[in-house]
Formats: C-alpha cells, structure tokens, sequence
C-alpha cells in the first residue's frame, strides 16, 4: 500500500515537527578536517535516528535539521556534484549549476 500525497504531506511534517523538538544544546558540532575552529565554516551535529543539523560557524542560532533520508539525498547529490558551483557573468561570481 502506498501512501497517498496527504498522507505523505503529513508524514513528513509530522517528521520535521519531532525533528525540530529535539533538545540539541548538548550535541558535539564537526567542522570540516582541516578546518580551524575561527574559520567561517560549515558545521554539522548527528542527531538521534541519523538526523543531522547543520549551523554557520558564525551564526549558531540559525540551525538547519534533515532527516537522514533528507541528509543522504543531500550528500549523495553533493557527491554526484548537483551543488557544484561555476563562474557566472550575470553575477558576477560563483553560483550552483
């Protein structure tokens, strides 16, 4: 049996909503290797049920939560290189393809 599109809507709202209700004041946040703890620099944490929760280095108030089918899809697009970044004469510096 498949889920229907509302059902599915619910289902993943239901996900973020428990997602965004983790106490997460106690988690250890990763920098990239080879990153120094002043770099602005992308942070993440790993949450429970391989949830992720991605920060700015220079704003920790700002904290970004992906399921871990949400953090797969991501990272494995980064991989195939969907997020790479080229020159762009409109703006005149980077931006994804």
């Amino acid at each position: 049996m498949t889920e229907t599109e509302a059902e599915l809507r619910a289902r993943k709202e239901r996900e973020r909503d428990e997602l965004y209700a983790l106490d997460i004041s106690g988690v250890e946040w990763q920098g990239a290797p080879g990153t120094e703890e002043h770099e602005e620099r992308v942070e993440i944490a790993y949450l429970p049920g391989g949830a992720v929760a991605m920060r700015s280095s220079l704003d920790h108030g700002t904290v970004l939560r992906y399921t871990e089918a949400e953090w797969r899809a991501f990272v494995l697009g980064a991989r195939d290189g969907e997020f790479d970044l080229e020159p762009s004469e409109r703006d005149g510096g980077l931006t994804a393809q």
